[in-house]
């Protein structure tokens, strides 16, 4: 097989050329019978979904505009993961992300949220998250199934050689770990700024709890970081360092680090002002300090992208840095999922909710 030498900052690495991820983003967006169908089914259970949910749900424009970006945030940032095609031209929003699925993806979520809000309104947050995350996996096993037999879905060679358990229908097995992380980040995106949307009343709380605010950022950077590891790869690192394949202790903690101190220093200097402008903020200060980090990393040749990732770069670099551009819009895609993920669930443990 022919290989292609790709090149990240100062790193070349000579990778298997797969021909499918070569031109502008590796995927035919023609469409077919097959995925008109599902398509046209699809739509109609959308119409559907929505017609209740605006029956039973208060802005449900703003609820569906959280929802979508939150999906569309993960979309952008995990895109080399996955191949969408045969959606028809109209359909595409940037290269192989599609408006159509992540239509799909944000009316899912918010039907399955909200029958898990009015169905169990006693249970507490934490069993009902659970529940709702399980929900979504058992619902999107068969989707995704339907999906890979329309010819629509595919997944990078990184992640086919990385699945673990095999496939099933062409699914990889792994996906019962895949969905539950994308749930999780996009639910808990969903449910802090729902509260800022509810204007929500919250005890305020002046004591930092450091320890927490460690362990909950570790437990989310760990779970991304093992989620997305086939598409970049850590080298260089010490060996004591690592913990599964090339998930590695120290650039695990670095970013540990950068969130939960940006995190808790935000909320701790400007306790008083709006929780909404608090996020924002730690969003820019945490993707300011995580930039030129790995910018730094990649010149180095300490962190190398995939074929799959590389293939999805737009050729546009930084100047002087001459990296990616597209590392520039995916931090903060990151940083904005982790961080209202965790200030969610602290929210959650310090209201008691």
């Amino acid at each position: 097989m022919s290989t292609m030498l790709v090149g990240v900052g100062h790193t070349l690495a000579a990778i298997p050329f797969n021909p499918l991820l070569s031109g502008s983003c590796g995927v035919d967006k023609t469409l077919t019978p097959a995925s008109l169908r599902l398509l046209l089914v699809g739509l109609v259970l959308v119409g559907l979904a929505l017609a209740w949910l605006s029956r039973v749900r208060d802005r449900l424009p703003a609820r569906l505009a959280l929802m979508g970006l939150g999906v569309i945030f993960f979309e952008l940032f995990t895109a080399p993961m996955w191949n969408n095609a045969h959606l028809g031209r109209w359909a595409y929003l940037y290269r192989d992300v599609s408006w159509v699925l992540t239509l799909g993806w944000t009316v899912l979520f918010l039907v399955v949220v909200e029958l898990a809000d009015r169905l169990l309104p006693r249970w507490r947050a934490l069993p009902r998250f659970l529940l709702t995350l399980a929900l979504i996996t058992a619902l999107t096993v068969p989707l995704e199934t339907l999906l890979v037999g329309a010819g629509i879905r595919s997944y990078a060679p990184e992640v086919l050689e990385a699945a673990l358990g095999g496939f099933v229908n062409g699914v990889p097995v792994a996906i019962l770990y895949y969905v539950p992380v994308f749930a999780a980040l996009v639910i808990g995106f969903y449910r802090y700024w729902s509260l800022v949307l509810d204007d929500t009343l919250l005890i305020p709380v002046r004591r930092i709890r450091w320890g927490r605010g460690l362990l909950l950022t570790t437990l989310a950077v760990l779970l991304f970081e093992l989620m997305v590891e086939p598409m970049v790869l850590n080298r260089g690192f010490p060996a004591w360092g690592y913990l599964y394949r090339d998930i590695n202790l120290v650039m695990t903690g670095t970013w540990v680090l950068v969130i939960a101190l940006t995190a808790l220093a935000v909320n701790r200097v400007f306790l008083l002002q709006p929780v909404a402008f608090r996020m924002v903020l730690a969003v820019l200060v945490a993707t300011a300090i995580a930039l030129p980090i790995e910018y730094g990393l990649d010149a180095a040749g300490l962190r190398v992208y995939g074929a799959s990732a590389v293939a999805n770069f737009s050729g546009f670099t930084i100047p002087l840095l001459q990296a990616p551009i597209e590392i520039a819009f995916a931090i903060p895609c990151y940083m904005a999922l982790v961080l209202a993920t965790i200030r969610y669930w602290e929210i959650v443990l310090d209201n008691r909710l």
